[in-house]
């Protein structure tokens, strides 16, 4: 593994974006948002590496792993024109096969090539194999916790924007009418991750970001997290109601007790 292929990597990758350029600004801006998704989660991967103290070797590893994590969006995208899995196909396993297909990491040894492939495989699971080994298992979380620091970002930005022009591949289509789901309100309470089944509108999908808290996995993401404020912007954009106040008052709480004094 080393700075050559990784290289090699990101002009393929490069390359293949480009292959879906189009004149409809629609379509092209869910690209580009997809593009530079993935750019920052390599920035935000290699950035928790160094805090864990990775060698250059993991580093390297971790990179082309970010590089490819949401290879699949962009043909999901191209196919069905939503970014929801329950509505096309599994962006994960698409961007799998098309790696496989496309011979992309042929330039890897087997065993770094598999590892890769199985992580982006799980990186958008509910939750992750008990059956994999330490190694994977370790780079899938690191994965998953660089990608939702970025997710983050995307929603809050989205937020925050003035236009207040919609995009439904953001907001998963969900109608935005007041009041949250009784099943998203107690999943929360009890420290657990929200079912996206249980996803009625858009408060609720707000409340899942918030949800994402109890899935991350490494210090150093925890304090990107505070630092960056992302649950108090998320909690300026929720009805200001008592119920989203005590689930604010739990997540906080867990937030401030993953962080050593």
């Amino acid at each position: 593994m080393n700075r050559e292929l990784v290289k090699e990597c990101r002009d393929w990758f490069d390359g293949y974006v480009r292959s879906f350029r189009s004149e409809d600004q629609d379509f092209q801006q869910n690209i580009d948002m997809k593009e530079k998704h993935t750019l920052r989660v390599c920035d935000e991967i290699l950035s928790l590496g160094k805090e864990l103290e990775l060698n250059n070797g993991d580093l390297f590893l971790v990179e082309i792993l970010a590089l490819f994590h949401d290879v699949g969006r962009f043909e999901q995208y191209n196919r069905y024109r939503t970014f929801v899995d329950r509505d096309s196909e599994d962006h994960a396993a698409l961007g799998v096969k098309i790696l496989q297909e496309k011979k992309v990491l042929a330039g890897l040894d087997e065993p770094p090539r598999n590892l890769i492939l199985r992580s982006i495989s799980y990186h958008n699971r509910a939750a992750l194999p008990r059956e994999e080994t330490e190694e994977c298992l370790f780079f899938t979380k690191l994965l998953r916790d660089a990608d939702k620091l970025d997710i983050w970002k995307v929603v809050t930005d989205y937020y925050h924007r003035k236009d207040r022009r919609r995009n439904v591949a953001i907001e998963l289509g969900l109608p935005d009418t007041p009041g949250i789901s009784q099943k998203v309100y107690e999943s929360l309470m009890r420290k657990e991750i929200v079912d996206a089944g249980h996803l009625n509108n858009l408060n609720d999908f707000k409340l899942l970001q918030i949800g994402w808290l109890y899935s991350i996995n490494f210090t150093p993401t925890f304090h990107c997290i505070k630092e960056r404020k992302y649950l108090n912007i998320i909690r300026k954009y929720l009805p200001q109601t008592k119920t989203i106040d005590n689930i604010f008052s739990i997540v906080q709480l867990y937030l401030d007790e993953q962080i050593p004094t």
